[in-house]
């Protein structure tokens, strides 16, 4: 093998790394969002973690493929004495940026896991760790089915009173049941850690009716996960059906 080969394999290597697919964060509702990123399994963080969206405005973020993550957006966020903070989904960060530190419950999640080499992307919306705002997740091109994975309607309207977060006498967020009660029926955690035994509950049921394409506890998987191949890119949209 000489030099030649070498420096062709280097070149392919990086092309292989540097390819990314490109998630878009579109601001639908009326009022500004601070959208967060978390990388996952321990691999470097974005370009950005975190930032301010207005209303109507459009921001995109490159991702490295493969990839796994989670987006969701902070409401009701200020700069207090140099610490900035937020109402619903803050990152305990004290910046605007999360620097690698998730959205603290609850909050809706759009969950992300894409493949190398035009294999088969994973996404979803998730409920799991509660609600605060409508969001969507989109393939843009790819193939296979490529549907969107959406919460579109507002459940801070329908959250039953135990599950409400209030801030301001608003209701800013629905908390899942078992950020509520700690409470392993609800957490699928001890002797409920099997879909056998945890079932869908009372509470998980009201986020499946408003938003049945979403994760509305840990094991609602059959209709609520879904697929793209072909290295897509993503569209996310904050109150989709505003």
């Amino acid at each position: 093998m000489n030099n030649t080969f070498f420096l062709c394999l280097s070149f392919a290597l990086l092309f292989y790394v540097a390819q990314a697919a490109t998630v878009t964060f579109t601001n639908n509702c009326e009022y500004t969002v601070w959208p967060g990123t978390l990388t996952g399994d321990q691999n470097p963080q974005l370009a950005t973690t975190g930032f301010e969206l207005g209303p109507g405005a459009s921001n995109s973020v490159d991702l490295q493929s493969p990839w796994s993550g989670r987006f969701w957006a902070r409401t009701g966020c200020s700069n207090s004495n140099g610490r900035f903070s937020c109402i619903t989904g803050d990152c305990a960060s004290g910046q605007v940026e999360c620097n690698g530190a998730g959205a603290i419950p609850p909050a809706t999640l759009a969950e992300l896991t894409t493949a190398p080499k035009g294999g088969q992307d994973f996404y979803d919306v998730s409920n799991v760790d509660g609600f605060n705002v409508p969001m969507s997740i989109t393939p843009q091109g790819g193939s296979g089915d490529c549907r969107t994975s959406s919460c579109p309607n507002n459940i801070n309207n329908v959250c039953p009173s135990e599950l409400q977060q209030v801030s301001g006498g608003n209701v800013v967020a629905c908390k899942s049941a078992c950020l509520a009660f700690r409470e392993d029926k609800y957490c699928c955690t001890g002797p409920n850690s099997t879909p056998a035994t945890c079932p869908p509950t009372k509470y998980s049921q009201i986020f499946e009716e408003h938003c049945p394409d979403a994760y509305s506890y840990a094991y609602d998987d059959p209709n609520s996960t879904f697929t793209c191949f072909n290295d897509p890119n993503y569209l996310i949209m904050f109150c989709p059906s505003s």
